[in-house]
């Protein structure tokens, strides 16, 4: 399945976080934080308030956008708004 955003919509690819921790704790899926950085997948069609493109890895608001599954992956679409920073 292909989505494309519309207007200042973002469609970002959630990280998903580490289930151990440095020392080798195993954290369970239930006590996990929801993660807030995922990659761009694709961007809407406002091009003068996007300022993000495919393949950047990004930090997005905590409770921002809607989730989606794509081919059985977790997605989610925000507003250019609800990005943060552009993570290197």
């Amino acid at each position: 399945m292909k989505v494309k955003p519309l207007g200042d919509r973002v469609l970002i690819k959630i990280q998903e976080s580490e289930a151990k921790t440095a020392g080798g704790i195993i954290i369970p899926q239930t006590a996990q934080e929801k993660t807030q950085t995922g990659v761009v997948v694709a961007v809407g069609t406002d091009t003068d308030v996007i300022k993000v493109k495919a393949g950047e890895k990004v930090m997005y608001d905590k409770y921002a956008g809607t989730q989606i599954k794509v081919d059985g992956t977790d997605h989610l679409i925000v507003k250019m708004s609800d990005i943060l920073a552009v993570l290197d």
